[in-house]
């Protein structure tokens, strides 16, 4: 999991670059949130985190179009993109995450396998969005992704 060491310090980080942030997540299920959270202080940065696991979720919650869903599907660049857009938008915050991935063991395919994971992170200066693909169990595929999105923000604060 997440060290608790690079948790204070992103959320110092947060606190003293004076940004308020909020997380839309698909394959990680709110452990985003979760690990913002458990930092002491994490009401200074942290806004609202939302668990849009649905495409109906992704829609009503975050503007993802359903034509975006249908041309590229659920676990793409482009709703990653949108996502991260949706939530900055949705929560008037400064820094919006979105995940999308295949956390497994099944819902792969030989186009998008099992741990394919895609990661946004919008500001108002653009949003800029990562292709991973980890290896491991369900919850391993998670916790990388967690950790790649943590340390996305904190390359974003820098």
């Amino acid at each position: 999991m997440v060290d608790s060491e690079f948790l204070i310090l992103l959320g110092n980080r947060l606190i003293d670059a004076k940004v308020t942030i909020a997380t839309a997540e698909s394959c990680t299920g709110g452990l985003i949130a979760h690990c913002l959270t458990n930092i002491p202080g994490s009401s200074t940065y942290f806004d609202r985190g939302v668990v849009s696991y649905s495409n109906k979720a992704k829609m009503e919650l975050l503007g993802v179009t359903e034509k975006l869903l249908e041309q590229y599907g659920a676990v793409s660049e482009q709703v990653a993109r949108a996502m991260s857009e949706g939530i900055r938008e949705q929560a008037h915050v400064d820094i919006g995450v979105g995940t999308t991935g295949i956390a497994g063991p099944t819902g792969g395919s030989k186009e998008k396998p099992v741990g394919l994971v895609y990661i946004g992170i919008a500001t108002k200066d653009g949003t800029k969005v990562k292709r991973f693909h980890f290896d491991g169990s369900r919850l391993s595929v998670k916790e990388q992704t967690c950790q790649a999105a943590l340390e996305m923000i904190k390359d974003e604060l820098m």
